[in-house]
């Protein structure tokens, strides 16, 4: 008869192995005879039934296999600590390093740069993976962005106006501006391996149009869709109109706005000043696209259209915007999904 071999048996096989050989032994079955019921070798057998003898059954639960854990690992702890600490601070860039993002490679010159400790691209891997981080997509954001001025944005400057907004009754609008052009094909399409597909050509003249809009925590937009240049008298335009919509709703209207010049102009400086009692409008720090929940609004919008065949006329491409619009208007829990991205947050 082929003898079983306890070391290629998961624990808990063991585990129940070695509790049949004692409750033989309890019964007074000899060793041979148990090795000869069970098929396993008699140093398998004698070792369970020492092991019982010594600390009962307690004793019998085999340990885990192989190294225990952290043995072998080249850092230590703080040095560990160190690098996860750097990796969530600090980019590459920042350490002098020709890095442009945290990569395992980059990770791995840094380590040994600091500790003098040289690990294999595996090996940096599996401690990323331990540190629970993985590689993602990450955020674009301008290098002329100054980190204090959008964590004052974030920690006081926002609060206080919403406080204000909560205080007076008013409602908080964050308004942006962006282009639609007909010729913007957007997605993926699927096509054999080895096989990129081709998008015709919108043939014809490329057409183009603007559109500001402005969304609220509380699902709603509202958008002007511009035919030629947007300038201050387009601005004000739409200024107007959710002032009207304010008056209607008896509440005064709090827009963030980004930094664009237009909204800094004499004109609207001095429209502003008149309307103070029914509009203020406030400034997100420079070159922070990324805080503006209008911006989701935007690529929503763009993408629908983008994902469609494309249209050849500048009245069908403003018929296929001004469709989605509605459709977003008439959807408010789309529109306040817009402020569950993780990074605008903070405003819903």
């Amino acid at each position: 008869m082929e003898k079983e071999d306890a070391r290629f048996q998961k624990l808990e096989q063991l585990h129940e192995r070695r509790k049949q050989v004692v409750r033989l032994h309890l019964r007074g079955t000899g060793v041979m005879e148990i090795v000869a019921l069970t098929g396993l070798s008699y140093p398998a057998v004698r070792g369970a039934i020492d092991l019982f003898a010594r600390g009962g059954w307690s004793a019998i639960k085999p340990a885990c296999r192989g190294r225990d854990k952290g043995d072998g690992r080249l850092l230590n702890a703080e040095q560990e600590a160190s690098v996860r600490r750097t990796i969530c601070d600090k980019r590459p860039e920042q350490l002098k390093m020709e890095f442009a993002l945290w990569t395992r490679g980059a990770v791995m010159q840094f380590i040994e740069r600091e500790f003098g400790v040289r690990l294999s691209i595996r090996a940096t891997g599996e401690y990323l993976r331990r540190w629970g981080f993985t590689p993602q997509k990450p955020i674009k954001r301008a290098y002329e962005q100054r980190p204090e001025a959008v964590k004052q944005w974030i920690d006081n400057e926002y609060p206080a106006i919403a406080r204000r907004a909560k205080d007076e009754g008013g409602e908080i609008h964050w308004g942006d501006e962006t282009a639609l052009v007909n010729t913007d094909v957007r997605g993926r399409s699927y096509a054999p391996r080895g096989k990129t597909p081709v998008t015709l050509a919108v043939g014809g003249t490329r057409e183009k149009l603007s559109m500001i809009s402005t969304v609220t925590n509380q699902g709603c937009a509202s958008w002007m869709i511009i035919d030629g240049a947007f300038n201050h008298e387009r601005l004000i335009e739409f200024l107007q109109a959710l002032v009207r919509d304010g008056r209607r709703r008896r509440k005064k209207v709090f827009l963030i706005l980004d930094n664009l010049g237009v909204h800094h102009c004499k004109p609207v400086k001095a429209w502003l000043a008149d309307h103070r009692r029914d509009i203020e409008v406030f400034f997100l720090p420079s070159y922070s696209p990324e805080l503006n929940p209008d911006e989701r609004l935007n690529a929503d919008l763009k993408q629908t259209i983008g994902s469609k065949v494309p249209v050849r006329t500048k009245a069908k491409l403003r018929a296929a915007a001004d469709e989605h619009m509605q459709f977003i208007a008439a959807n408010r829990k789309r529109v306040r999904a817009y402020f569950q991205d993780p990074i605008v947050k903070y405003a819903a």
